[in-house]
């Protein structure tokens, strides 16, 4: 966690008109320590040295041309989104988006920074990110997002009373891991039932973890369900547009996509579908939504 930023001769040596070169991806801590900063240091590294210079703007350059309004590798009509806003690039870096991480975008929107993403490899511009975008009536969706590395825990026969489920997601938290999508089924007969996701990854010790949970819980058992896809909308949009709901499940029942988890947000609506459904489900989700163009 970076704790403050200094620009040390940086700017006195910009005014000599001389150009810096600053090693990204590291800093010192309080003891004085070469430190990393981690996954997605580089692009941190830079967008910090931009608000500690007050730049008016951060280039961040990649192997891709900026943000597309979804995956091209997965939607093959994707295009390229010329700006959007923090919060838009945070829930679609959080939803599976790959362009940036989202500590980077955090402290570019706490400090203010704008910022590009764009290639190394030609002169197009990219996408700008900042705090506010111009409103586009027509505009509701900014991008699909799509995350395969999502498997489903269903936890059966918790007792239906406070406290079952906080133990659950104490003893997750405690072990380090990340929850994303839940919903709990009313409870019948003193029993309820939960189902979350979480990554891929984390699986193996998810199951351990509820191994022992679920033991001190009257009968609760728990099971790793399987993988699945998580495909998200995102825009700010849907703050002032009615309908995204109904259009966006509509969509889906259209193409015969079956829908096992459901999580939204003010301006996301995210679902848990099976794996071979994913990139049918983007696709019609980018059309319905005007992104084709």
């Amino acid at each position: 966690r970076i704790v403050e930023i200094t620009g040390g001769d940086i700017p006195s040596l910009l005014d000599e008109g001389k150009v810096v070169i600053v090693a990204g991806f590291q800093g010192v801590d309080r003891d004085g320590q070469v430190t990393t900063l981690g996954r997605g240091g580089s692009d941190l590294s830079a967008i910090a040295l931009a608000a500690a210079l007050k730049a008016d703007v951060c280039q961040i350059y990649t192997d891709v041309e900026g943000v597309y309004t979804a995956d091209p590798r997965i939607v093959k009509t994707a295009r390229k989104i010329p700006q959007m806003s923090y919060e838009e690039l945070l829930e679609m870096a959080s939803l599976g988006s790959k362009v940036m991480q989202a500590r980077s975008v955090e402290f570019a929107q706490k400090h203010g920074v704008v910022f590009e993403v764009r290639s190394s490899f030609n002169n197009e511009p990219g996408t700008i990110v900042k705090a506010e975008v111009p409103s586009l009536e027509d505009v509701v969706i900014t991008g699909v997002a799509v995350d395969k590395n999502q498997t489903k825990v269903t936890v059966t026969n918790i007792p239906d009373k406070p406290g079952a489920a906080a133990e659950i997601f104490r003893e997750l938290g405690e072990g380090g891991i990340i929850v994303d999508m839940i919903v709990q089924n009313v409870g019948r007969g003193g029993k309820a039932n939960l189902t979350f996701t979480v990554s891929k990854d984390d699986a193996p010790k998810v199951e351990r973890i509820l191994a022992d949970a679920c033991a001190g819980l009257e009968g609760a058992s728990a099971s790793v369900a399987g993988d699945i896809a998580k495909v998200s909308v995102v825009g700010t949009g849907m703050r002032s547009h009615s309908g995204v709901a109904a259009k966006f499940f509509q969509t889906l029942a259209d193409n015969d996509v079956n829908i096992q988890i459901i999580t939204t947000s003010e301006i996301k609506i995210s679902v848990g579908i099976a794996l071979e459904d994913a990139q049918k489900a983007a696709n019609a989700l980018h059309e319905a939504f005007g992104l084709n163009g």
